[in-house]
Protein backbone atom coordinates (compact mmCIF):
# COMPACT_ATOMS: atom_id res chain seq x y z
CA UNK A 1 0.00 0.00 0.00
CA UNK A 2 3.27 2.51 1.31
CA UNK A 3 4.61 1.36 -2.10
CA UNK A 4 1.26 2.76 -4.14
CA UNK A 5 1.33 5.67 -2.50
CA UNK A 6 4.49 6.78 -3.48
CA UNK A 7 4.13 7.12 -7.03
CA UNK A 8 1.15 9.12 -6.94
CA UNK A 9 2.87 11.38 -4.57
CA UNK A 10 5.36 11.74 -6.85
CA UNK A 11 2.84 12.13 -9.92
CA UNK A 12 0.64 15.07 -8.25
CA UNK A 13 4.21 16.74 -7.82
CA UNK A 14 4.84 16.23 -11.35
CA UNK A 15 1.30 18.23 -12.11
CA UNK A 16 1.85 20.81 -9.94
CA UNK A 17 5.09 21.69 -11.42
CA UNK A 18 3.82 22.06 -15.25
CA UNK A 19 0.90 24.06 -14.10
CA UNK A 20 3.06 26.79 -12.62
CA UNK A 21 5.31 26.99 -15.44
CA UNK A 22 2.19 26.97 -17.87
CA UNK A 23 0.84 30.32 -15.85
CA UNK A 24 4.38 31.58 -16.36
CA UNK A 25 4.50 31.34 -19.74
CA UNK A 26 0.94 33.12 -19.95
CA UNK A 27 1.81 35.86 -18.20
CA UNK A 28 4.85 36.87 -20.16
CA UNK A 29 3.22 36.82 -23.31
CA UNK A 30 0.37 39.40 -21.70
CA UNK A 31 3.07 41.58 -20.75
CA UNK A 32 4.69 41.37 -23.90
CA UNK A 33 1.24 41.83 -25.65
CA UNK A 34 0.66 45.24 -23.51
CA UNK A 35 3.71 46.42 -23.86
CA UNK A 36 3.72 46.35 -27.77
CA UNK A 37 0.06 48.30 -27.94
CA UNK A 38 1.92 50.19 -25.56
CA UNK A 39 4.62 51.11 -27.94
CA UNK A 40 2.40 51.89 -31.07
CA UNK A 41 0.20 54.14 -29.13
CA UNK A 42 3.45 56.04 -28.38
CA UNK A 43 4.35 56.10 -31.47
CA UNK A 44 1.50 57.59 -33.03
CA UNK A 45 1.24 60.28 -30.34
CA UNK A 46 4.59 60.71 -31.08
CA UNK A 47 3.84 61.39 -34.88
CA UNK A 48 0.36 64.08 -34.62
CA UNK A 49 2.67 65.81 -31.88
CA UNK A 50 5.85 66.07 -33.57
CA UNK A 51 6.30 69.69 -33.34
CA UNK A 52 5.73 69.69 -29.93
CA UNK A 53 8.72 67.71 -29.61
CA UNK A 54 11.25 68.98 -31.79
CA UNK A 55 12.91 71.05 -30.07
CA UNK A 56 13.95 67.95 -27.80
CA UNK A 57 15.69 66.36 -30.39
CA UNK A 58 12.80 63.69 -31.54
CA UNK A 59 11.70 64.98 -35.25
CA UNK A 60 14.71 62.95 -36.79
CA UNK A 61 12.71 59.83 -35.25
CA UNK A 62 9.10 61.20 -36.34
CA UNK A 63 10.50 61.64 -39.68
CA UNK A 64 11.38 58.23 -39.64
CA UNK A 65 8.50 57.12 -39.25
CA UNK A 66 6.41 58.75 -41.34
CA UNK A 67 8.43 58.23 -44.21
CA UNK A 68 7.99 54.56 -43.59
CA UNK A 69 4.17 55.52 -43.37
CA UNK A 70 4.09 56.51 -46.42
CA UNK A 71 6.53 54.75 -48.28
CA UNK A 72 4.23 51.87 -47.43
CA UNK A 73 0.51 53.77 -48.41
CA UNK A 74 2.44 54.23 -51.67
CA UNK A 75 2.06 51.06 -52.49
CA UNK A 76 -1.61 51.48 -53.33
CA UNK A 77 -2.52 54.23 -55.84
CA UNK A 78 -3.77 57.43 -54.60
CA UNK A 79 -7.17 58.24 -55.06
CA UNK A 80 -6.77 61.24 -56.56
CA UNK A 81 -4.96 59.98 -59.45
CA UNK A 82 -8.08 58.50 -61.04
CA UNK A 83 -10.23 60.98 -59.94
CA UNK A 84 -7.91 63.20 -62.04
CA UNK A 85 -7.90 60.50 -65.26
CA UNK A 86 -11.78 60.25 -65.13
CA UNK A 87 -12.08 64.52 -65.46
CA UNK A 88 -9.56 64.28 -67.90
CA UNK A 89 -11.51 61.64 -70.00
CA UNK A 90 -14.66 63.51 -69.52
CA UNK A 91 -13.11 66.38 -70.71
CA UNK A 92 -11.79 64.64 -73.68
CA UNK A 93 -15.04 62.74 -74.37
CA UNK A 94 -16.95 66.35 -74.68
CA UNK A 95 -14.42 67.74 -76.72
CA UNK A 96 -14.61 64.85 -79.56
CA UNK A 97 -18.65 65.29 -78.79
CA UNK A 98 -18.65 68.79 -79.73
CA UNK A 99 -16.30 68.29 -82.51
CA UNK A 100 -18.57 65.77 -83.72
CA UNK A 101 -21.79 67.60 -83.81
CA UNK A 102 -19.55 70.49 -85.80
CA UNK A 103 -18.72 68.15 -88.19
CA UNK A 104 -22.21 66.91 -88.42
CA UNK A 105 -23.96 70.57 -88.44
CA UNK A 106 -21.52 71.72 -91.39
CA UNK A 107 -22.93 68.34 -93.19
CA UNK A 108 -26.10 69.50 -92.87
CA UNK A 109 -25.09 72.69 -94.12
CA UNK A 110 -25.93 74.61 -90.63
CA UNK A 111 -23.23 77.23 -90.93
CA UNK A 112 -26.08 80.04 -91.07
CA UNK A 113 -27.20 78.80 -87.90
CA UNK A 114 -24.31 79.41 -86.07
CA UNK A 115 -24.36 75.57 -84.86
CA UNK A 116 -20.77 74.78 -86.87
CA UNK A 117 -18.83 77.89 -85.01
CA UNK A 118 -20.69 77.31 -81.56
CA UNK A 119 -19.66 73.58 -81.25
CA UNK A 120 -15.93 74.46 -83.22
CA UNK A 121 -15.44 76.85 -80.13
CA UNK A 122 -16.44 74.67 -77.58
CA UNK A 123 -14.33 72.29 -79.04
CA UNK A 124 -11.65 74.47 -78.89
CA UNK A 125 -12.26 75.90 -74.97
CA UNK A 126 -11.44 71.61 -73.91
CA UNK A 127 -8.36 71.81 -75.93
CA UNK A 128 -7.58 74.72 -74.39
CA UNK A 129 -8.20 73.84 -70.80
CA UNK A 130 -5.89 70.54 -71.71
CA UNK A 131 -3.48 72.46 -72.91
CA UNK A 132 -3.16 75.09 -70.09
CA UNK A 133 0.16 75.31 -68.47
CA UNK A 134 -1.09 75.19 -64.75
CA UNK A 135 -3.14 71.84 -65.82
CA UNK A 136 -0.07 70.69 -67.79
CA UNK A 137 1.57 70.62 -64.53
CA UNK A 138 -1.06 68.56 -63.06
CA UNK A 139 -1.97 66.01 -65.34
CA UNK A 140 1.56 65.35 -66.24
CA UNK A 141 2.33 64.58 -62.15
CA UNK A 142 3.17 61.38 -60.78
CA UNK A 143 1.12 59.66 -58.10
CA UNK A 144 2.77 61.36 -54.99
CA UNK A 145 2.24 65.08 -55.85
CA UNK A 146 -1.28 65.86 -57.02
CA UNK A 147 -2.16 68.97 -56.31
CA UNK A 148 -5.34 68.38 -54.79
CA UNK A 149 -6.46 72.63 -54.63
CA UNK A 150 -5.71 72.56 -58.61
CA UNK A 151 -7.28 69.11 -59.15
CA UNK A 152 -10.27 70.59 -57.77
CA UNK A 153 -10.07 74.10 -59.62
CA UNK A 154 -9.45 71.91 -63.37
CA UNK A 155 -12.61 69.77 -62.23
CA UNK A 156 -14.48 72.53 -62.01
CA UNK A 157 -13.60 73.77 -65.15
CA UNK A 158 -14.33 71.12 -66.75
CA UNK A 159 -17.89 70.53 -65.85
CA UNK A 160 -18.81 73.89 -66.30
CA UNK A 161 -17.72 73.40 -69.88
CA UNK A 162 -19.62 70.10 -69.86
CA UNK A 163 -22.58 71.89 -68.76
CA UNK A 164 -22.20 74.22 -71.24
CA UNK A 165 -21.80 71.64 -74.04
CA UNK A 166 -24.47 69.73 -73.02
CA UNK A 167 -26.71 72.98 -72.84
CA UNK A 168 -25.95 73.60 -75.80
CA UNK A 169 -26.37 69.93 -77.39
CA UNK A 170 -30.24 70.13 -75.88
CA UNK A 171 -30.84 73.64 -77.59
CA UNK A 172 -29.55 72.57 -80.70
CA UNK A 173 -31.02 69.12 -81.24
CA UNK A 174 -34.23 70.32 -82.52
CA UNK A 175 -32.76 71.79 -84.98
CA UNK A 176 -30.84 68.56 -86.33
CA UNK A 177 -33.69 66.73 -86.16
CA UNK A 178 -34.98 68.84 -88.58
CA UNK A 179 -32.55 69.55 -90.50
CA UNK A 180 -32.06 65.54 -90.49
CA UNK A 181 -35.66 65.29 -91.74
CA UNK A 182 -35.06 67.58 -94.67
CA UNK A 183 -32.23 66.09 -95.51
CA UNK A 184 -34.10 62.66 -95.29
CA UNK A 185 -36.72 64.33 -97.33
CA UNK A 186 -34.31 65.40 -100.06
CA UNK A 187 -32.38 62.12 -100.57
CA UNK A 188 -35.90 60.70 -101.07
CA UNK A 189 -36.86 63.36 -103.42
CA UNK A 190 -33.62 62.44 -105.13
CA UNK A 191 -34.21 58.70 -105.70
CA UNK A 192 -37.76 59.35 -107.01
CA UNK A 193 -36.86 61.24 -109.35
CA UNK A 194 -34.25 59.04 -110.91
CA UNK A 195 -36.99 56.37 -110.48
CA UNK A 196 -39.50 59.22 -112.36
CA UNK A 197 -36.87 59.92 -115.02
CA UNK A 198 -35.79 56.06 -115.95
CA UNK A 199 -39.63 55.79 -116.43
CA UNK A 200 -39.69 58.42 -118.58
CA UNK A 201 -36.97 56.99 -120.72
CA UNK A 202 -38.73 53.86 -120.41
CA UNK A 203 -42.33 55.41 -121.34
CA UNK A 204 -40.88 57.18 -124.22
CA UNK A 205 -38.70 54.25 -125.48
CA UNK A 206 -41.72 52.11 -125.41
CA UNK A 207 -44.10 54.88 -126.90
CA UNK A 208 -41.85 54.95 -130.06
CA UNK A 209 -41.42 51.25 -130.39
CA UNK A 210 -45.41 51.68 -130.47
CA UNK A 211 -45.07 54.75 -132.48
CA UNK A 212 -42.67 52.62 -135.21
CA UNK A 213 -44.73 48.92 -135.37
CA UNK A 214 -47.42 48.38 -138.27
CA UNK A 215 -50.99 47.47 -137.27
CA UNK A 216 -51.43 43.37 -138.51
CA UNK A 217 -54.46 45.06 -140.09
CA UNK A 218 -52.93 47.49 -142.04
CA UNK A 219 -50.24 45.02 -143.23
CA UNK A 220 -53.27 42.96 -144.28
CA UNK A 221 -54.64 45.81 -146.25
CA UNK A 222 -51.33 46.40 -148.01
CA UNK A 223 -50.59 42.89 -148.63
CA UNK A 224 -54.21 42.62 -150.52
CA UNK A 225 -53.85 45.37 -152.27
CA UNK A 226 -50.69 44.61 -153.82
CA UNK A 227 -51.94 41.06 -155.03
CA UNK A 228 -54.96 42.42 -156.50
CA UNK A 229 -52.47 44.81 -158.58
CA UNK A 230 -50.66 41.78 -159.06
CA UNK A 231 -53.56 39.38 -160.40
CA UNK A 232 -54.87 42.45 -162.52
CA UNK A 233 -52.18 44.99 -163.62
CA UNK A 234 -54.69 45.89 -166.94
CA UNK A 235 -56.64 47.97 -164.54
CA UNK A 236 -54.58 49.80 -162.46
CA UNK A 237 -51.30 50.64 -164.48
CA UNK A 238 -50.82 53.93 -165.82
CA UNK A 239 -47.89 52.66 -168.05
CA UNK A 240 -48.18 54.46 -172.04
CA UNK A 241 -51.14 56.48 -170.71
CA UNK A 242 -51.15 59.99 -171.89
CA UNK A 243 -50.50 62.14 -168.56
CA UNK A 244 -54.22 64.06 -167.87
CA UNK A 245 -53.99 67.70 -168.47
CA UNK A 246 -55.53 68.42 -164.94
CA UNK A 247 -52.67 67.14 -163.20
CA UNK A 248 -51.09 70.32 -164.34
CA UNK A 249 -53.00 72.73 -165.03
CA UNK A 250 -52.32 75.52 -162.66
CA UNK A 251 -56.14 76.60 -162.83
CA UNK A 252 -57.41 73.62 -160.49
CA UNK A 253 -56.51 73.44 -156.64
CA UNK A 254 -53.59 70.65 -156.53
CA UNK A 255 -52.54 69.21 -152.81
CA UNK A 256 -48.92 67.46 -152.44
CA UNK A 257 -49.27 64.28 -149.63
CA UNK A 258 -46.14 62.10 -149.84
CA UNK A 259 -47.04 59.05 -147.48
CA UNK A 260 -46.23 55.30 -147.60
CA UNK A 261 -49.40 54.44 -145.74
CA UNK A 262 -52.15 53.39 -147.67
CA UNK A 263 -55.19 53.96 -145.61
CA UNK A 264 -53.97 57.56 -143.83
CA UNK A 265 -53.42 58.60 -147.63
CA UNK A 266 -56.94 57.68 -148.77
CA UNK A 267 -58.44 59.63 -145.54
CA UNK A 268 -56.57 62.68 -146.76
CA UNK A 269 -58.39 62.64 -149.88
CA UNK A 270 -61.53 61.04 -148.35
CA UNK A 271 -61.52 64.12 -145.50
CA UNK A 272 -60.65 66.94 -148.21
CA UNK A 273 -63.21 65.40 -150.99
CA UNK A 274 -66.36 65.25 -148.99
CA UNK A 275 -65.45 68.36 -147.31
CA UNK A 276 -64.92 70.53 -150.83
CA UNK A 277 -67.28 72.54 -152.35
CA UNK A 278 -66.51 71.59 -156.03
CA UNK A 279 -64.78 68.15 -155.91
CA UNK A 280 -64.00 67.74 -159.63
CA UNK A 281 -61.25 70.86 -159.28
CA UNK A 282 -59.13 69.42 -156.58
CA UNK A 283 -56.33 67.21 -157.78
CA UNK A 284 -54.18 65.54 -155.58
CA UNK A 285 -50.37 64.37 -156.21
CA UNK A 286 -50.11 61.43 -154.12
CA UNK A 287 -46.52 59.87 -153.70
CA UNK A 288 -45.05 56.79 -152.44
CA UNK A 289 -42.21 54.25 -152.41
CA UNK A 290 -42.03 51.78 -154.81
CA UNK A 291 -42.96 49.11 -152.58
CA UNK A 292 -46.20 50.41 -151.81
CA UNK A 293 -46.46 51.76 -155.10
CA UNK A 294 -49.10 49.05 -156.59
CA UNK A 295 -51.38 48.93 -153.38
CA UNK A 296 -51.54 52.80 -153.77
CA UNK A 297 -52.91 52.45 -157.03
CA UNK A 298 -55.55 49.92 -156.32
CA UNK A 299 -56.69 52.05 -153.21
CA UNK A 300 -57.47 54.78 -155.41
CA UNK A 301 -58.86 53.46 -158.37
CA UNK A 302 -61.48 51.42 -156.43
CA UNK A 303 -63.68 54.22 -155.93
CA UNK A 304 -64.44 57.49 -157.77
CA UNK A 305 -63.62 60.40 -154.94
CA UNK A 306 -66.17 62.36 -156.37
CA UNK A 307 -64.90 63.54 -159.64
CA UNK A 308 -61.75 64.53 -158.22
CA UNK A 309 -58.54 63.85 -160.06
CA UNK A 310 -55.41 61.56 -158.06
CA UNK A 311 -52.09 61.11 -159.48
CA UNK A 312 -50.01 58.32 -158.14
CA UNK A 313 -46.41 57.87 -158.35
CA UNK A 314 -42.97 56.01 -156.64
CA UNK A 315 -40.55 58.74 -155.28
CA UNK A 316 -38.35 56.44 -157.89
CA UNK A 317 -40.33 58.23 -161.09
CA UNK A 318 -38.23 61.30 -160.29
CA UNK A 319 -34.93 60.97 -161.84
CA UNK A 320 -33.44 64.07 -160.74
CA UNK A 321 -33.45 63.15 -156.36
CA UNK A 322 -30.85 61.15 -155.92
CA UNK A 323 -27.62 61.23 -153.59
CA UNK A 324 -25.49 63.67 -155.43
CA UNK A 325 -28.04 65.95 -156.02
CA UNK A 326 -30.38 65.49 -152.66
CA UNK A 327 -27.78 65.81 -149.59
CA UNK A 328 -30.27 63.99 -146.86
CA UNK A 329 -29.69 60.92 -149.29
CA UNK A 330 -25.92 61.22 -148.89
CA UNK A 331 -26.18 61.94 -145.61
CA UNK A 332 -28.37 58.84 -144.73
CA UNK A 333 -26.09 56.46 -146.70
CA UNK A 334 -23.37 57.49 -143.99
CA UNK A 335 -22.74 54.65 -140.72
CA UNK A 336 -23.37 56.82 -138.28
CA UNK A 337 -26.91 58.03 -139.23
CA UNK A 338 -27.65 54.34 -140.09
CA UNK A 339 -26.01 53.52 -135.86
CA UNK A 340 -28.50 57.14 -134.41
CA UNK A 341 -31.54 55.25 -136.13
CA UNK A 342 -31.15 51.62 -135.49
CA UNK A 343 -29.55 51.57 -132.05
CA UNK A 344 -32.96 50.69 -130.52
CA UNK A 345 -31.34 49.45 -127.45
CA UNK A 346 -32.90 50.82 -124.20
CA UNK A 347 -29.29 52.18 -122.55
CA UNK A 348 -28.49 53.07 -125.86
CA UNK A 349 -31.55 54.75 -127.67
CA UNK A 350 -32.61 56.73 -124.36
CA UNK A 351 -29.14 58.52 -124.06
CA UNK A 352 -31.18 61.60 -125.45
CA UNK A 353 -34.25 61.68 -124.85
CA UNK A 354 -35.26 64.98 -125.85
CA UNK A 355 -34.62 64.36 -129.10
CA UNK A 356 -35.74 60.83 -129.18
CA UNK A 357 -39.02 61.02 -131.61
CA UNK A 358 -36.17 61.59 -134.10
CA UNK A 359 -35.26 58.21 -134.51
CA UNK A 360 -38.70 57.38 -135.94
CA UNK A 361 -38.20 55.54 -139.28
CA UNK A 362 -40.10 58.27 -141.08
CA UNK A 363 -37.13 60.36 -140.86
CA UNK A 364 -35.00 57.82 -142.98
CA UNK A 365 -37.41 58.13 -145.87
CA UNK A 366 -36.71 60.48 -148.74
CA UNK A 367 -40.51 60.86 -148.62
CA UNK A 368 -40.45 62.89 -145.21
CA UNK A 369 -38.04 65.55 -147.35
CA UNK A 370 -39.84 65.75 -150.77
CA UNK A 371 -41.49 68.81 -149.31
CA UNK A 372 -38.37 70.46 -150.22
CA UNK A 373 -38.81 70.08 -154.00
CA UNK A 374 -42.11 70.85 -154.70
CA UNK A 375 -41.33 73.56 -157.82
CA UNK A 376 -39.37 70.81 -159.73
CA UNK A 377 -41.67 68.12 -159.00
CA UNK A 378 -44.49 69.78 -160.05
CA UNK A 379 -42.64 73.08 -162.54
CA UNK A 380 -46.19 74.09 -164.03
CA UNK A 381 -47.97 74.77 -161.54
CA UNK A 382 -48.08 78.18 -159.30
CA UNK A 383 -49.26 76.90 -155.91
CA UNK A 384 -49.92 74.02 -154.02
CA UNK A 385 -51.27 72.83 -150.77
CA UNK A 386 -48.87 70.42 -148.71
CA UNK A 387 -50.48 68.06 -146.64
CA UNK A 388 -49.37 65.41 -144.09
CA UNK A 389 -50.83 61.94 -143.93
CA UNK A 390 -51.70 62.22 -140.35
CA UNK A 391 -53.97 65.01 -141.12
CA UNK A 392 -57.95 65.36 -141.38
CA UNK A 393 -59.61 68.03 -143.68
CA UNK A 394 -63.16 69.04 -142.13
CA UNK A 395 -64.26 72.12 -144.12
CA UNK A 396 -63.26 73.36 -147.46
CA UNK A 397 -60.10 74.74 -147.98
CA UNK A 398 -59.99 76.31 -151.28
CA UNK A 399 -59.96 79.86 -149.31
CA UNK A 400 -56.65 79.19 -149.17
CA UNK A 401 -55.63 79.61 -152.97
CA UNK A 402 -57.43 83.06 -152.16
CA UNK A 403 -55.15 84.79 -149.74
CA UNK A 404 -52.66 87.15 -150.49
CA UNK A 405 -49.08 85.67 -149.68
CA UNK A 406 -47.70 88.93 -149.93
CA UNK A 407 -44.72 87.52 -151.93
CA UNK A 408 -44.00 84.99 -149.06
CA UNK A 409 -42.84 81.30 -150.37
CA UNK A 410 -44.71 79.76 -147.16
CA UNK A 411 -48.31 80.53 -145.68
CA UNK A 412 -48.45 78.54 -142.11
CA UNK A 413 -50.49 78.56 -138.83
CA UNK A 414 -47.36 79.22 -136.03
CA UNK A 415 -47.34 77.70 -132.77
CA UNK A 416 -45.54 79.74 -130.17
CA UNK A 417 -46.45 81.30 -127.35
CA UNK A 418 -45.03 82.80 -124.79
CA UNK A 419 -41.40 81.25 -124.52
CA UNK A 420 -42.27 77.74 -126.19
CA UNK A 421 -41.57 77.28 -129.59
CA UNK A 422 -39.08 79.59 -130.62
CA UNK A 423 -36.49 78.70 -133.23
CA UNK A 424 -34.08 78.60 -129.77
CA UNK A 425 -35.30 75.39 -128.99
CA UNK A 426 -35.20 73.90 -132.46
CA UNK A 427 -31.42 74.91 -133.65
CA UNK A 428 -28.72 74.95 -131.82
CA UNK A 429 -27.73 79.07 -131.23
CA UNK A 430 -24.08 78.12 -129.51
CA UNK A 431 -23.22 77.40 -133.57
CA UNK A 432 -21.86 80.87 -134.43
CA UNK A 433 -23.48 80.29 -137.79
CA UNK A 434 -26.84 80.02 -136.79
CA UNK A 435 -26.18 83.22 -133.85
CA UNK A 436 -25.10 85.34 -136.43
CA UNK A 437 -28.81 84.77 -139.20
CA UNK A 438 -31.14 84.04 -136.70
CA UNK A 439 -33.32 84.92 -133.71
CA UNK A 440 -33.98 82.75 -130.77
CA UNK A 441 -36.76 84.26 -129.98
CA UNK A 442 -38.43 84.09 -133.86
CA UNK A 443 -41.84 82.52 -133.31
CA UNK A 444 -41.94 78.95 -135.32
CA UNK A 445 -44.84 77.51 -137.15
CA UNK A 446 -46.26 74.09 -137.96
CA UNK A 447 -45.80 71.38 -140.84
CA UNK A 448 -48.65 69.39 -141.62
CA UNK A 449 -50.66 72.38 -143.70
CA UNK A 450 -48.70 74.77 -145.44
CA UNK A 451 -49.42 76.49 -148.77
CA UNK A 452 -46.55 76.97 -150.88
CA UNK A 453 -46.22 79.74 -153.76
CA UNK A 454 -44.28 78.08 -156.20
CA UNK A 455 -43.09 81.17 -157.98
CA UNK A 456 -42.24 82.63 -154.82
CA UNK A 457 -40.13 79.94 -154.28
CA UNK A 458 -38.48 80.21 -157.25
CA UNK A 459 -37.91 83.93 -157.05
CA UNK A 460 -36.34 83.59 -153.88
CA UNK A 461 -34.54 79.99 -154.77
CA UNK A 462 -35.37 78.07 -151.30
CA UNK A 463 -34.47 74.63 -152.59
CA UNK A 464 -30.48 76.33 -153.03
CA UNK A 465 -30.66 77.65 -149.53
CA UNK A 466 -32.00 74.41 -148.09
CA UNK A 467 -29.36 72.40 -149.79
CA UNK A 468 -26.78 75.15 -148.33
CA UNK A 469 -28.19 74.38 -144.95
CA UNK A 470 -28.43 70.86 -144.93
CA UNK A 471 -24.84 70.13 -145.88
CA UNK A 472 -23.26 72.20 -143.43
CA UNK A 473 -25.24 70.13 -140.87
CA UNK A 474 -24.15 66.68 -142.10
CA UNK A 475 -22.32 65.87 -138.69
CA UNK A 476 -25.63 67.56 -136.59
CA UNK A 477 -24.22 70.52 -135.28
CA UNK A 478 -26.69 73.00 -135.91
CA UNK A 479 -29.69 71.15 -135.25
CA UNK A 480 -30.43 67.57 -134.17
CA UNK A 481 -32.77 65.99 -137.05
CA UNK A 482 -36.33 66.14 -138.85
CA UNK A 483 -37.60 68.55 -141.44
CA UNK A 484 -38.92 71.52 -139.16
CA UNK A 485 -35.82 73.27 -138.39
CA UNK A 486 -34.16 73.10 -141.80
CA UNK A 487 -37.98 74.46 -142.95
CA UNK A 488 -37.63 77.57 -140.77
CA UNK A 489 -34.50 78.50 -141.96
CA UNK A 490 -34.79 77.66 -145.36
CA UNK A 491 -38.23 80.00 -145.13
CA UNK A 492 -36.87 82.08 -142.07
CA UNK A 493 -37.91 85.59 -143.56
CA UNK A 494 -40.75 84.23 -146.49
CA UNK A 495 -43.23 82.95 -144.16
CA UNK A 496 -46.63 84.56 -143.84
CA UNK A 497 -48.86 83.80 -140.72
CA UNK A 498 -52.21 81.75 -141.41
CA UNK A 499 -55.27 81.65 -139.29
CA UNK A 500 -55.06 79.15 -136.43
CA UNK A 501 -58.40 77.81 -137.25
CA UNK A 502 -56.74 76.98 -140.49
CA UNK A 503 -54.73 74.08 -138.68
CA UNK A 504 -54.77 72.52 -135.62
CA UNK A 505 -51.76 70.93 -133.99
CA UNK A 506 -51.96 68.26 -131.56
CA UNK A 507 -54.43 65.27 -132.02
CA UNK A 508 -52.04 62.63 -131.03
CA UNK A 509 -50.15 63.73 -127.88
CA UNK A 510 -52.54 66.15 -126.06
CA UNK A 511 -55.29 65.58 -124.65
CA UNK A 512 -57.00 68.20 -123.60
CA UNK A 513 -57.58 70.09 -126.88
CA UNK A 514 -61.09 71.84 -126.82
CA UNK A 515 -63.89 70.35 -128.96
CA UNK A 516 -64.83 74.06 -129.48
CA UNK A 517 -61.23 74.46 -131.00
CA UNK A 518 -61.10 71.40 -133.05
CA UNK A 519 -64.55 71.68 -134.77
CA UNK A 520 -63.87 74.88 -135.77
CA UNK A 521 -60.62 74.13 -137.37
CA UNK A 522 -60.21 73.24 -141.85
CA UNK A 523 -57.67 70.98 -140.54
CA UNK A 524 -56.85 68.87 -136.98
CA UNK A 525 -53.55 67.49 -137.16
CA UNK A 526 -52.32 63.79 -135.19
CA UNK A 527 -48.76 65.11 -135.34
CA UNK A 528 -47.34 63.13 -132.52
CA UNK A 529 -46.75 59.37 -131.34
CA UNK A 530 -50.68 58.33 -131.32
CA UNK A 531 -51.62 58.14 -134.34
CA UNK A 532 -55.44 57.42 -135.22
CA UNK A 533 -54.36 54.11 -136.85
CA UNK A 534 -52.44 52.78 -134.07
CA UNK A 535 -53.79 51.35 -130.18
CA UNK A 536 -52.55 53.94 -128.83
CA UNK A 537 -54.75 56.82 -130.14
CA UNK A 538 -56.74 59.02 -127.83
CA UNK A 539 -59.98 57.58 -128.02
CA UNK A 540 -61.80 60.89 -127.80
CA UNK A 541 -60.25 61.85 -131.19
CA UNK A 542 -59.96 58.80 -133.11
CA UNK A 543 -63.47 59.37 -134.28
CA UNK A 544 -61.95 62.46 -136.77
CA UNK A 545 -60.27 60.30 -138.54
CA UNK A 546 -62.51 56.75 -138.60
CA UNK A 547 -65.24 58.23 -140.20
CA UNK A 548 -63.24 59.14 -143.34
CA UNK A 549 -62.20 55.54 -143.43
CA UNK A 550 -63.77 53.33 -146.53
CA UNK A 551 -65.08 50.48 -144.52
CA UNK A 552 -67.74 49.55 -147.16
CA UNK A 553 -64.55 48.26 -149.30
CA UNK A 554 -64.19 44.89 -149.80
CA UNK A 555 -60.33 45.01 -149.25
CA UNK A 556 -60.78 46.90 -146.11
CA UNK A 557 -63.53 44.41 -144.51
CA UNK A 558 -61.49 41.18 -145.33
CA UNK A 559 -58.55 42.97 -143.14
CA UNK A 560 -61.07 43.56 -140.10
CA UNK A 561 -59.56 47.65 -139.99
CA UNK A 562 -60.60 49.66 -136.94
CA UNK A 563 -61.57 46.17 -134.68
Amino acid sequence: MANLRAPLRAGAGLGRTLSFSFRALASAIAVVVVFFFFSLSFLSSSGSHSSDLTPFGLSTGSYGVESTRRSMLALKSDPLKPRLDQIRKQAEDHKSLALTYAVFARKLKLENSKLVRVFAELSRSYNDLLTKPSYQALLASDALSIDETGLRQFEKEVKERIKVTRQVISEAKESFDNQLKIQKLKDTIFQVNELLTKAKKQGAFSSLIAAKSIPKSLHCLAMRLMEERIAHPEKYSDEGKPTPPEFEDPKLYHYAIFSDNVVAASVVVNSAVKNAKEPWKHVFHVVTDKMNLGAMQVMFKLKDYNGSHIEVKAVEDYKFLNSSYVPVLRQLESANLQKFYFENKLENATKDTTNMKFRNPKYLSILNHLRFYLPEMYPKLHRILFLDDDIVVQKDLTGLWKIDMDGKVNGAVETCFGSFHRYAQYMNFSHPLIKEKFNPKACAWAYGMNFFDLDAWRREKCTEEYHYWQNLNENRTLWKLGTLPPGLITYYSTTKPLDKSWHVLGLGYNPSISMEEINNAAVVHFNGNMKPWLDIAMNQFKPLWTKYVDYELEFVQACNFGI
